[in-house]
């Protein structure tokens, strides 16, 4: 099946040729099920690529080759025949996915079971629209580097659309110059593991995977990032799904993304440990009181029950260490936010909190957002400050101004001077500047673990923040309100229930 390289624009055209051919079909009614269709299709048809390779290198090692899929199921069997429409599309429902759903016995398998089972695979309702799709995606060949290369950066953007477009996908698609920001300030290494608890399309591990390739020297390097690097976890089945895919095509042909509540675990008896966590968990939304339980601080908010998951989930050792995404209200939020920012504290070495400018995750959340950066050994000592400016004439990103890598310029400068002094290698002065300050933790613990960004050199003129950054403050002290009062009111439910009985 393997054929010669196409041009990486005529490649390109044609897969978005493709997803013309689903936007139309009247199974895919927008973004979500398109991309979502695609998406298995094009892990099927890498599998089979990988595995021709896999049956290749046994026949050499002349030793018997198991194959993942078995015929009549392999892409080679089904997706290159010639079927008559209707029967084309009683196989797929009737046979191929009940097949794949059910798959076990290897990680690898485990793996495709979870992409195809527990939700309702999207399949084309016209079988002439699927023969076309599918003909375009056997001209891809998965042999080819550029061509694999070309299919990723269409996929990205694919990705990037689908959390513009769609305001439920924000959730798990996080602006690409953030995820870079935040990976090169994590600088994993190989030999280390990377854990995203609330992976979603993979964002952070496949840009951890481009960022820790460079350093791939051997083949030990290699089988190392492949096998045993990348962990992840995510809630929901199509996300999921996007997930792995995008590792797929990036070059990590098994990734090892779970498809489970991260929450469900309880901390208290923790499996598993890794030393670099990345992550951008779900906000806004709320657990109910059986998960509460797996904490040791319990609360509604997802954002908080995630960063107690982190603290536990990374590897008792000197230099593990996070970077991770949370809502304003977590900085200065009181309560059970203050209790657990203590332990933060106390445990870890907080070294670093960029804020980031309103409308960072337009078009879907206009909420405020900051970065966090911790590592072992604790305790914190200082906390180095960022906060990230906004391009002269604008009031907010948009979904037509987008934040870019070339607006962290002057953060990484100064994280770079910032980190160089944290080692005894360069100057505290370099590292400050009218958007960067440093705070003693004795000064945090005196406002009540408040870790708001407070910028001392911000002109009296303008010691109010922008209109927007005060509305999205308001929203989220609002969420804090409701919060508060669904607690009360399960609290008060609960002493009913028990008086009645």
């Amino acid at each position: 099946m393997t054929r010669a390289p196409q041009t990486r624009e005529k490649l390109a055209n044609d897969i978005w040729r493709a997803c013309d051919i689903l936007r139309r079909d009247n199974n895919c009614g927008g973004v979500m099920e398109y991309v979502e269709h695609l998406s298995w299709l094009l892990f099927l048809r890498f599998l089979d690529a990988q595995e021709e390779e896999w049956e290749s290198q046994a026949l050499l090692a002349e030793r018997e080759y198991q194959p993942v899929i078995e015929k009549p199921y392999r892409w080679r069997d089904w997706a290159t025949k010639d079927w008559p429409p209707d029967e084309l599309l009683s196989f797929v429902h009737g046979q191929l996915i009940p097949y794949l759903q059910v798959l076990s016995g290897t990680p690898l398998r485990d793996t495709i079971r979870g992409v195809f089972s527990e939700r309702n695979v999207i399949v084309c309702a016209s079988p002439y629209n699927l023969k076309d799709v599918l003909s375009i995606i056997n001209s891809i060949d998965f042999h080819s580097q550029d061509d694999i290369f070309t299919v990723s950066q269409v996929y990205e953007e694919l990705l990037r659309r689908l959390g513009n477009e769609n305001r439920l996908a924000g959730e798990f698609y996080t602006p690409r110059p953030v995820v870079r920001f935040v990976v090169e300030v994590t600088n994993p290494q190989i030999g280390e593991t990377v854990y995203d608890p609330a992976c979603g399309t993979c964002g952070f591990l496949a840009e951890a995977y481009l960022w820790m390739q460079r350093q791939e020297r051997t083949l030990e390097d290699h089988k190392t990032l492949q096998e045993r690097t990348f962990f992840g976890q995510e809630k929901k089945p199509v996300p999921a799904l996007l997930g792995v895919m995008n590792m797929v095509l990036h070059g990590v042909t098994a990734p090892h993304i779970l498809r489970k509540n991260t929450l469900e675990e309880n901390i208290r008896q923790v499996v598993g440990h890794y030393d670099v966590i990345l992550t951008n968990p779900p906000f806004g939304g709320t657990e109910g009181r059986h998960i509460q339980q797996n904490f040791p601080v319990q609360s509604q908010a997802t954002e908080l029950l995630f960063l107690q998951h982190i603290m536990k989930k990374l590897k008792p050792r000197d230099g593990a260490r996070c970077g991770m995404v949370v809502p304003e209200g977590t900085l200065f939020r009181t309560g059970a936010f203050a209790e657990v920012k203590r332990s933060l504290l106390e445990e870890f070495n907080l070294h670093t909190i960029v804020s980031l400018p309103p409308g960072t995750f337009a078009p879907y959340s206009d909420v405020k957002t900051a970065l966090l950066f911790f590592e072992r050994p604790g305790p914190t000592r200082e906390i180095w400050y960022y906060e990230l400016p906004l391009p002269e004439g604008l009031k907010k990103f948009s979904r037509g101004n987008p934040i870019k890598d070339e607006h962290f310029e002057e953060a990484r400068r100064l994280w770079q001077a910032w980190d160089a002094y944290r080692k005894g290698q360069g100057s505290r002065e370099a590292c400050l500047s009218e958007h960067s300050w440093i705070v003693p933790v004795d000064e945090i613990q005196a406002r009540g673990y408040d870790l708001s960004a407070r910028n001392p050199y911000r002109k009296e003129t303008e010691a109010l923040p922008p209109p927007m950054e005060i509305v999205a403050s308001l929203l989220e002290r609002e969420r804090e309100i409701l919060s508060i009062m669904e607690e009360l009111d399960e609290l008060l439910g609960n002493n009913t229930e028990g008086a009645e009985a």
